[in-house]
């Protein structure tokens, strides 16, 4: 980012490392065959979240774009100012052994809002081209970017997100037509989250005909 101008993206959409060892979650399977082709998904490991984004992090993403929404934004309170808007996903379930919600920092002066998705849901996409296809295991689902485009960004704003991961808010932005930069410093999950997009593009067209 610090070679990006001043403001060069209307909203900055990240979900950057919270530093709370979700990494250790093991779920080893490097091929998938369903309907829709093959996925490589890599081994969850890969120490990407033993800590989380310095304070040069921040500084940076509130240069490079107007507006920030900024998932786990509970873990990053001395990094960021107060705000009146939070987002929620509420995964509508009362599970003690998991987390029955999500929390997103955002630089908007509005009310709190949740987006409500049970997690069934969220990975059982009706849209075939992304039915079943869980690549990271802090994926978040397509329609919970789609409904925060929807909601905090205006036809024609650049999006910002540096940390990629299942690629979810590619096919969001897709969807929307929402011109997006966005990296993944991981070359498995950045191959996968690129399959994915192209996987989606494909039945697109196939929809079309």
């Amino acid at each position: 980012m610090r070679d990006m101008p001043d403001k060069a993206y209307e909203l900055a959409i990240v979900d950057p490392p919270y530093g709370i060892g979700a990494d250790n979650v093991k779920e080893s399977i490097t091929k998938k065959t369903h309907a829709h082709g093959e996925i490589r998904r890599k081994a969850y490991s890969g120490n990407w979240d033993t800590s989380a984004p310095i304070q040069g992090y921040f500084d940076e993403l509130f240069r490079v774009s107007k507006d920030q929404i900024i998932w786990g934004g509970n873990y990053f309170i001395e990094s960021l100012k107060c705000t009146r808007c939070m987002v929620m996903w509420d995964k509508e379930s009362m599970d003690f052994t998991g987390v029955d919600f999500e929390l997103a920092w955002t630089s908007f002066d509005s009310s709190c809002k949740a987006f409500r998705m049970s997690r069934v849901m969220a990975y059982s996409n009706p849209r075939k081209a992304d039915r079943e296809i869980r690549i990271h295991p802090t994926q978040k689902p397509v329609r919970l970017y789609e409904w925060l485009l929807q909601n905090y960004a205006k036809p024609g704003d650049k999006i910002l997100d540096t940390h990629c991961g299942s690629g979810s808010i590619l096919i969001a932005c897709d969807i929307l037509g929402f011109s997006i930069d966005a990296y993944e410093i991981d070359a498995d999950y950045f191959q996968a989250a690129k399959e994915r997009l192209e996987r989606h593009q494909r039945q697109q067209v196939l929809d079309l005909k």
